[in-house]
């Protein structure tokens, strides 16, 4: 079922030359732990000023917003959808940071039956899970990094670094605690 509705969407965001990188649990079934997961996180590299692209782009592939889309995801920069077919979930993430479109360079490209499907790279993936920073997210890490452990810590130090200067949090701590746990 994901892996059918993970190539229409790659192949329509594609066709619409939009970046983007799959990320939540789908991206820690690649790089960490098998765990249990019932939707699909996409952060994509255009603002909500291209909305009207992205509400074409889901009526084309029989998904169909769960919200008012213009409201809500003008608000919360998230546009919330429902498969048609197999009722999942998918949430689509606006993103222009300057991090998020830097990690969308660093994407990871897997084979799905033919279909190219960018993931997020493992290191992103921590730093997405950092700042999240729920219980669920911290273990999340773990399983990452021990499964990866040519993992590119500096990379993940630096960009905690910046977004711990741009939100007064204490991520690259988080971080630090997590690799305590582990090692």
């Amino acid at each position: 079922m994901f892996t059918q509705l993970l190539k229409r969407i790659a192949i329509a965001l594609d066709r619409q030359s939009i970046p983007y990188m799959v990320i939540g649990g789908q991206a820690v079934l690649l790089h960490g732990e098998p765990r249990m997961t019932r939707d699909i996180d996409i952060t994509i590299g255009i603002t909500t000023d291209e909305l009207d692209q992205m509400l074409y782009l889901i009526e084309g592939i029989q998904l169909k917003p769960l919200v008012d889309p213009r409201d809500f995801t003008l608000q919360t920069m998230v546009l919330p959808c429902q498969d048609l077919e197999t009722q999942i979930r998918v949430d689509f993430i606006f993103s222009f940071s300057t991090y998020e479109r830097q990690a969308m360079e660093r994407t990871r490209t897997v084979n799905m039956e033919g279909v190219g499907v960018n993931f997020v790279s493992a290191e992103d993936l921590v730093i997405h899970k950092i700042f999240s920073g729920r219980p669920r997210d911290l273990e999340d890490v773990k399983t990452i990094l021990i499964k990866n452990p040519e993992i590119d810590n500096r990379y993940i130090r630096h960009w905690l670094n910046e977004l711990a200067e741009a939100t007064d949090e204490p991520f690259v701590d988080l971080f630090e605690d997590v690799l305590k746990d582990i090692y």
